[in-house]
């Protein structure tokens, strides 16, 4: 039994202060990662999350090795990563009182179709790893809580399977297959499902180094068969890529192969993976739906640069022609509200609801999700701006 009296205890207890203090967090998150996982305070159960982050630790004590290194994984140095949280934590709020917020309002349009709330759940490949369920659980999840769900096209559960628990078509992260006439077959699959978006991810065009996966990976010993179905030494299953080539994302990618793309089908095309104003220009004249700031959560390629930095000049080059749309490093309510402010149209999460499947399977990631949307309401009723259209960037402020 855990010692609950005594030095050790009390060295615990004021270490676990350290940890939350705003007036030493540098020191004290460094001292409390020296502790042991059950030194601090992990939850037992979906309900006794307070925030997202509390679904980190649990998600962490219960996975093998490998799979939580790819979910905890950036690139090089993960500075990438680690930047997307922070640069929330540099955009302070200015609230305005005395505001009539007795009704709020978190509902937005979406290419004329009714958002109850502008948050979604970004594309995660190989759910299956975090739990049995995999994106069954998660589409659950988001059938109860009315959200819109991104599917991975690396997922573990096909989209007919999916839609089949969703009871609607999700939207479809695309990665482009090498041979363009599997692109064909793949996109007619998806199209056949009535899916409504094709979310093209186009940030992997050269590979990427992952570092902390390969680290966490030879540390771990089991043996998986939920997701690697003849054993850890086979690839992860992956219905949507059945009888296509196993490579994808050809290096010979141009915006004509966008013109081609939007040629093949009648779904709107959105690209996943614009952070320059540059690019977001060459997008719009090229046709695109919608654009997606992201730097693939840190793990594309070290940028340095925080998507809600990148958001203002994508919003400034589209001119309201198409929706944007943000993800990386939404940890709170408050997050999703300074995206908006800043031009968003939507707010997508993915380590966030996976850390909650890891943990506690449907009932974990639809916590998280009510956490997010619960804080988001606050933050709105806060800040004296009760329906999302009211939310502008004169509310916010650089700290």
């Amino acid at each position: 039994m855990a010692e609950t009296n005594g030095p050790v205890a009390d060295r615990r207890r004021f270490i676990q202060f350290l940890a939350t203090s705003a007036l030493a967090m540098p020191f004290g998150r460094a001292m409390a990662q020296q502790l042991p996982t059950d030194a601090l305070t992990v939850i037992a159960a979906a309900k006794d999350g307070l925030q997202v982050v509390d679904f980190e630790g649990a998600a962490r004590r219960i996975l093998p090795p490998a799979h939580w290194g790819y979910l905890a994984s950036g690139v090089d140095d993960d500075e990438t990563l680690k930047a997307n949280v922070e640069g929330f934590r540099h955009i302070g709020l200015k609230p305005r009182r005395l505001v009539d917020v007795s009704k709020p309002n978190l509902e937005t349009e979406v290419f004329g179709a009714r958002w109850e709330t502008p948050l979604f759940l970004c594309p995660v490949g190989s759910q299956r790893a975090f739990h049995p369920e995999g994106e069954l659980a998660t589409a659950r999840a988001v059938k109860a809580r009315r959200h819109t769900m991104m599917l991975s096209n690396a997922s573990t559960y096909s989209i007919e399977e999916v839609t089949a628990a969703l009871g609607i078509p999700p939207w479809q992260q695309l990665y482009m297959p090498v041979k363009w006439s599997d692109t064909e077959r793949l996109v007619k699959r998806i199209e056949d499902t009535g899916c409504p978006v094709l979310v093209w991810t186009i940030d992997l065009q050269g590979g990427r180094n992952t570092p902390t996966l390969a680290r966490f990976e030879r540390l771990d010993n089991s043996t998986c068969r939920s997701c690697h179905q003849g054993g850890n030494d086979e690839p992860i299953h992956m219905p949507m890529y059945g009888g296509l080539g196993d490579d994808t994302d050809p290096t010979d990618m141009t915006w004509k192969t966008l013109d081609r793309l939007k040629k093949l089908t009648k779904m709107k095309v959105v690209l996943k993976g614009i952070d320059s104003a540059e690019d977001a220009r060459l997008a719009v004249r090229h046709g695109v739906d919608g654009l997606v700031v992201s730097n693939h959560g840190g793990r594309s390629i070290e940028t340095l640069r925080a998507t809600i930095d990148c958001l203002p000049e994508v919003i400034a080059a589209v001119k309201g022609r198409v929706p944007v749309f943000l993800d990386g490093g939404v940890r709170h309510g408050a997050d999703i509200y300074k995206a908006i402010a800043l031009g968003a149209r939507g707010v997508g999460i993915g380590r966030p609801y996976v850390w909650g499947l890891s943990a506690f399977g449907e009932e974990g990631v639809a916590c998280v999700l009510d956490i997010l949307d619960a804080e988001l309401r606050m933050t709105m009723q806060q800040m004296g701006t009760p329906t999302v259209k009211e939310i502008s960037a004169t509310r916010l402020t650089r700290v």
